[in-house]
């Protein structure tokens, strides 16, 4: 199978809708992931040739999933800002951006910063974010499902969404979190990697225990 083009900014613009001013705001962004890169583990080196492919529109197309009613939203395990700051810049709003290394959260206030983007930062594990309940729960390449869903637990409601990307064994995640945890899930077929998906998951709760 023939390699795809990196993809760049206007490859970019062609597939998520944005104005001018918002795909400027995510060159700044892009710009200052390569160059903190450059030090810190931000991001897989070899994914840097194709940044816009692989973590803009990888972070971006979870967007058309969020419900236009949503007023806020938990990015768990955020790293470099993928897909929460991403999502935020975007225009979500409510968006808590949680990541327990330092120089990662770092990253993140400067990043937000130059960006001009109003998020919270919680810099510390998300066991110890304070329970309350979200509109939205994404995470991206944070853990495997049904140990997500235990890390995401404490702030689902019976509205929230929670929006996963994940690659070629998500069946396999699927069937094992199903063990535990009951839900409606509907698989959409990844605009940035053909192997990927991203999992909808709605209506998240733990199996009862046998009596």
């Amino acid at each position: 199978m023939p390699r795809e083009s990196p993809l760049g900014p206007e490859g970019f613009a062609e597939l998520i809708a944005v104005s001018r001013e918002t795909l400027a705001r995510l060159e700044t962004y892009a710009e200052l992931l390569t160059r903190w890169s450059a030090r810190i583990n931000l991001v897989g080196r070899d994914t840097l040739p194709d940044l816009w492919r692989r973590h803009v529109l990888d972070s971006a197309q979870l967007y058309r999933f969020v419900p236009a009613s949503a007023r806020n939203l938990i990015d768990l395990g955020s790293g470099a800002g993928l897909p929460g700051l991403v999502l935020a810049i975007l225009g979500v709003p409510g968006v808590e951006l949680v990541e327990a290394d330092s120089r990662k959260a770092a990253f993140l206030r400067e990043a937000t910063r130059v960006t001009g983007t109003d998020v919270t930062i919680r810099p510390c594990r998300i066991q110890a974010v304070p329970l309350h309940r979200v509109d939205v729960v994404t995470a991206r390449a944070c853990a495997r499902l049904d140990r997500l869903l235990e890390l995401a637990a404490p702030f689902l409601g019976p509205q929230t969404h929670c929006l996963f990307p994940k690659g070629e064994r998500h069946d396999e995640e699927l069937t094992l979190a199903r063990k535990a945890w009951t839900m409606n899930a509907s698989v959409e077929q990844s605009l940035s990697d053909r192997r990927g998906v991203i999992l909808r998951l709605q209506q998240v709760a733990r199996e009862p225990r046998p009596a």
